[in-house]
């Protein structure tokens, strides 16, 4: 399947001036739903993915080929521009590259390569993340660009020097990280609005910010080039809500009858799984 178009509107969306954010996605029903709502931008972080796909905390557990087998899952189905945390590349600049080509051919339009050390290392406080060097950071931004097949495809650069070294040291590593190749910058751990004026001042690509305090508005933060901004990752502990308010109900004996106002209707679940197009081609193929 091409993504070619996916990835041009998300694009389209970095090169304007508006500031969006996108659905935070789980699994390939989850991204329908998305859809459904009117999203047109999904996100699919290593953490939510390490949830669903695991059960496990987000500790680097989830490996490369998990991650992208489900990013084909919602990209067989969903026509979301989806945005993908490759977290470190699952490795050194060699991983990086093989990450670019596994997530390319899943379907992502973009994802982001972090400069965060991990996995966590041995006898560090895991609240008190440290940073590979700047070189290494570069060699795996210049990694990722080479393995690039399709030019559509966004590269960001993600760092969380903002809590580890400050806004100087911010600006020193995602320059570096723009002069090897990435197509935006990804900044963690955004506290004020000052600081984005002045790593945009600095390094002029689109921003995408992780979660930003309620503080910081969406106009201004657009206004100093963030382009996607994160909103947290509430699909899914909504989900589990969901699930286990469903289960105690029928367990502790309850009627399903009484579950209609609180679940999705059958017509609902017949669109997300394309039950009409299914019941044509039996007609049509089963004999």
């Amino acid at each position: 399947m091409n993504h070619t178009e996916q990835r041009k509107r998300l694009r389209a969306l970095m090169a304007g001036s508006k500031c969006l954010s996108p659905a935070s996605i789980f699994d390939p029903i989850s991204a329908r739903v998305a859809e459904g709502v009117g999203y047109e931008i999904g996100l699919l972080a290593g953490s939510v993915a390490s949830h669903s796909t695991l059960a496990a905390p987000d500790l680097i557990v989830l490996t490369l080929s998990e991650m992208a087998d489900q990013v084909r899952r919602i990209m067989r189905v969903s026509n979301l521009s989806l945005i993908v945390d490759a977290d470190h590349g699952y490795g050194n600049a060699l991983n990086v590259m093989r990450t670019t080509q596994e997530l390319e051919h899943a379907g992502v339009s973009a994802f982001s390569i972090e400069d965060t050390a991990l996995p966590t290392p041995f006898g560090q406080d895991e609240d008190k993340p440290s940073l590979i060097s700047i070189a290494e950071g570069v060699g795996k931004m210049r990694a990722a660009v080479a393995a690039r097949q399709d030019p559509s495809l966004i590269i960001a650069g993600r760092t969380s020097a903002l809590m580890i070294e400050g806004v100087e040291g911010t600006i020193a590593r995602l320059k570096a990280y723009a002069a090897a190749g990435v197509d935006a910058i990804f900044l963690s751990g955004l506290k004020t609005l000052a600081e984005v004026e002045a790593v945009h001042a600095a390094v002029k690509l689109p921003i995408i910010a992780g979660n930003a305090p309620a503080s910081l508005k969406r106009d201004d933060l657009a206004a100093q080039g963030v382009r996607v901004l994160f909103q947290g990752h509430h699909s899914i502990p909504a989900a589990v809500k969901a699930l286990r308010e469903t289960y105690t109900h029928l367990f502790n004996g309850g009627a399903p009858a009484d579950l209609g106002p609180k679940i999705a209707s059958a017509k609902e679940m017949a669109g997300l799984i394309s039950e009409e197009n299914y019941k044509k081609w039996q007609g049509e193929y089963l004999r």
